[in-house]
């Protein structure tokens, strides 16, 4: 039998990853759990309904980086400050507008800016709703793949609709939002303001929306909770992620066994995947070229599968990456650059939080190190970097060699050989290029480019 873990702190360790995307201090996600759970239950929901809404709150966020790309590409802006931002508007027009003007083009000259304010004004909110609407689809799909229920992909697919139908989408009201995206919506903004401001910000902040984005019966049971110091004492504590790990709702304790780690390390990487049109399937095809460098090199099934998994999760920290640097056609300066390198380190700092993925956290942080020294973020040598790292390096680089590139178009697979063999000793190992070389051609792909 293989390993056995909780599902909860996998997903609750995962959901940190979100937080970057969003711009989030670290633990939203899990704040947000802690608060919406306390709601929930004080609204009278039975323990199956709050078991699904706790899965609902750990991943609201699941389809967050699918529009970070476009929010770049429209509003001429870090994606990630943006997003953190306009968390803080409560969807009035003046707030909005000022919104727009501030944050549109900073850094860009006045013409162009001035293009790109008049395109999102004039579209009526058509952009805003598209943005919303790719995310929280996304979001909701990712879901259905984790084998989560329709309830809990219908409370990340309804997470921005409004009590009072002013949301989006599809302008949904009342009964027809789900109950867990009710929840959802209420203590996000809660965990929002309460991080900026404070706890009288959160609680005026829930107050003043009652009954336009808020269910006036989720807020009335929001103020019952707040009015606990206990309650705010332990969203402010270091000690809640554990607090909330461990009162997840339910008659036992949800476990993930090794074929749904498979299914958890597969979905994150359509998130990660999501983040750069330049990067879509990219996790996927480091994993399928990984798998076929292994076993040529007669790893047995259960090391490809544990590599399969460090594959499609060694890109994990690009999800604290703002698209303004991933996207970027020319040449990175070096604060863009100081970006990029981070997210080797933030990959391998997210997966070792999780007790199932903790031993293939290395080989994500040190993806891009390099035999000679010359790589990052440690600057490893020669045998500091294990085979696992090796395989997953030569099959990263291969497939960013062969996949469109913003500053260059894909090249055929047999040039990316001659650029990896150039390289053998150097940066990459020889063997590892040598076994990728015999299984592709075994697979004909070489031919087939």
């Amino acid at each position: 039998m293989g390993k056995v873990v909780r599902l909860a702190e996998i997903l609750g360790a995962l959901s940190r990853a979100l937080d970057l995307t969003e711009g989030q201090p670290p633990g939203h996600c899990v704040r947000c759990c802690w608060i919406g759970i306390h709601v929930g239950r004080a609204m009278g929901m039975t323990e199956h309904q709050l078991r699904e809404l706790y899965y609902a709150l750990l991943l609201k966020d699941l389809g967050c980086s699918s529009n970070a790309a476009r929010i770049c590409e429209l509003y001429l802006a870090d994606d990630i400050s943006f997003k953190n931002d306009f968390k803080l508007l409560d969807g009035s027009l003046p707030q909005v507008l000022r919104f727009v003007l501030s944050h549109t083009g900073a850094n860009t000259h006045l013409a162009q800016r001035f293009r790109s304010i008049m395109a999102i004004l004039q579209s009526g909110g058509k952009i805003a709703r598209e943005l919303i609407e790719t995310r929280c689809q996304r979001g909701a799909e990712i879901a259905l793949q984790m084998r989560f229920s329709d309830s809990v992909a219908n409370g990340i697919l309804d997470l921005d609709e409004h009590w009072d139908g002013g949301g989006k989408p599809h302008g949904k009201a009342a009964a027809d939002i789900s109950p867990f995206a009710r929840i959802a919506l209420l203590a996000q903004v809660a965990d929002v303001f309460h991080a900026a401001s404070g706890r009288a910000a959160a609680y005026s902040e829930i107050g003043n929306r009652s009954g336009s984005w808020f269910d006036p019966a989720a807020v009335a049971a929001f103020q019952a909770v707040a009015a606990d110091d206990a309650f705010w004492s332990m969203l402010a504590s270091p000690d809640i992620e554990q607090v909330v790990f461990d009162m997840e709702p339910g008659q036992s304790v949800a476990l993930a066994d090794e074929d749904y780690l498979d299914d958890i390390a597969g979905a994150f990487a359509r998130v990660i995947d999501a983040k750069s049109p330049f990067t879509s399937g990219h996790s996927e095809r480091v994993a399928v070229f990984a798998d076929l460098i292994a076993e040529e090199m007669d790893f047995d099934d259960g090391r490809r599968r544990w590599l399969k998994r460090a594959a499609l999760l060694h890109d994990i920290g690009k999800l604290g990456v703002s698209n303004c640097v991933l996207d970027k056609p020319g040449k990175l300066d070096d604060a863009e650059w100081v970006a990029m390198k981070r997210h080797a380190e933030l990959s391998e700092a997210i997966l070792s939080r999780i007790a199932a993925f903790a031993d293939l956290s290395k080989v994500a942080g040190a993806h891009h190190e390099r035999l000679d020294g010359k790589g990052y973020p440690k600057g490893l040598a020669g045998d500091e970097i294990d085979l696992e790292t090796r395989i997953v390096s030569t099959a990263d680089v291969f497939d960013a060699l062969t996949a469109d590139r913003p500053y260059r178009a894909a090249m055929p697979v047999a040039k990316a050989l001659v650029i990896l063999r150039q390289g053998a000793g150097a940066s990459h190992d020889a063997l590892c290029i040598d076994a990728l070389d015999r299984a592709l051609r075994k697979a004909e792909i070489s031919e087939a480019a």
